[in-house]
């Protein structure tokens, strides 16, 4: 077994990998660049080593700095996580050749699985089902026939995209020539590799994967499905397992599917094979990916395998112990990813220091984080800040716990996806279990409902309240919600019902503070009892976090003698 091993990453996936070498006793080492000297994943591991500047491409791209870092501190494995470099089959080869071991797959398998033209003909040879297409595009003219032979509409896809860059979607003839000019534009910025190429655009799939392990002496298991449907911009943000729906004789078939790609391509370690599953319950791949996936944790909830670990065992050249039959998936499990982005406006990333963080707790509840109180999300990198995993015995055990976990998660001082996802949470067709790849364009349209007008007091009084205490004055306040007019409020205090009283223009507002922490309030108004987060901002005003929305509100201090 591995003695010390260099953790290639960032975040989440590298405090991740660190608590698993620390449960193997190895030690581990991270990397971090000058922005995230304080990061979370560095206090995680057993060393940290600085990888170069903030930007990505000079430190967590930077595979010769890496290797060199490996070297330096006596690493003999280096784990890519996902993301960065961990499917780059340079720096795959790199680690090699400086006879460190990959915690991954070969550099020609990922070099194979990487592209995804040569990919799907290796599929083809070893007869797993394919979505129709999949040649190289290289004139306009090719393509005007290709896409007419499949039939409209079609994806113009990067060979060596992922995560839903150098992708368009293409409905009819007048649009193809354009959309394949800025998918390979995009793919050659993103990737280095501006090669496309057409595929049929199936309505209404849902995106289930297979996971696969494979040690080194050809024995190849899968540890069945993840339903990975719920998507904004072809990236996840809601995945769970078993799927809906899923048969006995589904999952063998998809399974099978799967592990015969794996063999394909005489894999080793953790990979997922993914798939899109039409209403007549036809399958078909669509990608392999060469390293441990985001959503593992609720493969890990229902089968009660430690995915890292094992991977881990794969490459020090352990065989696998359990059979087949072994495998079996218990319970129900649903991950919700958790991002720094505004969801109500195009789900654009919003870094920013993190005022107050509290994590939810309770039976069945995990939380994977590379973030706490008091750090920053930076600009850098991905914008996904925690994973929040939650199992039980069954999907309707589960929802009810994951819905009271999203309640209890207090992220404040940055805008995240929490509102967005309690949303998703109550939504008739995702508590049925029986949706696809549309989801979000379908049931998830629109922002959050207006708020009533007796809500919109009860953030005014709130407001009212947290500048009297935060100021050096008592009021009147001026407080406008967005798009409405300015209400004149004041605070006061009722010592002998421990009340608090808040004159709104002439009628009163009155609750009860039952916990003031930092930018937390839980506040028991008549109507019951909200939990919010009240943050000032620089240039005035507060940002006020309610369950399923983040509003900016005006709020200055007037003379009470103003008429």
């Amino acid at each position: 077994m591995f003695k010390k091993i260099l953790i290639a990453n960032r975040g989440e996936i590298a405090v991740r990998i660190a608590r698993a070498c620390r449960e193997m006793g190895i030690a581990s080492v991270a990397i971090y660049s000058e922005a995230d000297e304080s990061a979370l994943h560095v206090r995680a591991a057993d060393e940290a080593v600085c990888c170069g500047p903030a930007r990505a491409a000079e430190s967590y791209l930077d595979a010769a700095r890496i290797v060199g870092i490996a070297r330096e501190v006596g690493a003999d494995a280096v784990h890519p996580g996902y993301g960065f470099l961990s499917e780059n089959a340079g720096f795959a080869r790199a680690v090699t050749d400086a006879g460190i071991t990959f915690i991954g797959p070969t550099p020609e398998v990922i070099a194979a699985m990487g592209l995804k033209i040569a990919a799907r003909e290796r599929m083809v040879a070893a007869g797993v089902p394919v979505v129709p297409g999949g040649e190289e595009i290289k004139d306009p003219a090719v393509a005007r026939m290709a896409a007419a032979e499949i039939g409209y509409p079609v994806l113009v896809k990067a060979s060596a995209g992922g995560g839903g860059r150098g992708m368009r979607r293409v409905d009819n003839e007048a649009d193809l020539e354009v959309a394949l000019e800025r998918a390979s534009s995009e793919a050659e910025a993103a990737f280095g590799d501006g090669a496309v190429y057409l595929e049929k655009c199936l309505i209404g799939p849902r995106h289930i994967e297979i996971q696969v392990m494979a040690d080194a002496y050809g024995h190849t298991l899968h540890f069945g499905e993840r339903e990975c449907s719920i998507q904004r911009r072809h990236q996840k943000l809601v995945e769970e397992a078993p799927a809906y729906g899923m048969t006995v004789e589904m999952r063998a078939a998809m399974g099978e599917a799967a592990v015969l790609a794996t063999q394909a391509v005489d894999y080793v370690g953790a990979g997922t094979c993914e798939f899109l599953l039409d209403a007549r319950g036809e399958f078909y791949f669509l990608e392999m990916n060469t390293r441990i996936q985001v959503e593992h944790p609720v493969t890990e909830s229902v089968t009660g395998v430690d995915l890292v670990a094992m991977q881990i065992r794969m490459a020090a050249g352990e065989r696998l112990e359990l059979e087949q039959d072994n495998i079996r998936l218990t319970g129900h499990a649903i991950e919700v990813r958790i991002y720094a982005e505004d969801p109500d406006k195009g789900f654009i990333p919003s870094p920013g220091p993190i005022v107050d963080w509290r994590a939810p707790e309770g039976d069945g509840v995990r939380l994977d984080t590379g973030f706490e109180g008091g750090e920053t999300v930076t600009p850098h990198y991905d914008p996904m800040i925690a994973k929040l995993i939650v199992s039980g015995c069954d999907r309707q055990e589960v929802l009810a716990r994951l819905e009271k976990a999203l309640e209890t998660y207090v992220i404040s001082g940055i805008r995240t996806g929490l509102p967005f996802l309690r949303r998703v949470c109550e939504n008739a067709a995702f508590r049925e279990g029986a949706y696809d790849t549309s989801f979000i364009e379908t049931h998830m349209p629109e922002p959050a409902p207006a708020l009533s007008d007796s809500k919109k007091d009860e953030v005014i009084a709130a407001v009212a309240y947290r500048a009297s205490r935060n100021g050096d004055t008592s009021g009147p306040f001026e407080i406008a919600l967005p798009k409405s007019d300015a209400i004149r409020a004041r605070a006061s205090s009722d010592s002998s019902k421990g009340m608090v009283v808040v004159d709104l223009d002439g009628r009163s507002v009155d609750f009860e503070v039952l916990e003031e922490a930092g930018s937390i309030l839980n506040i028991r108004f008549m109507s019951g009892t909200r939990l919010m987060t009240i943050v000032a901002r620089k240039k005035g005003g507060f940002d006020v976090g309610l369950r399923d929305r983040v509003l900016r509100v005006k709020c200055k201090a007037v003379n009470a003698d103003d008429s």
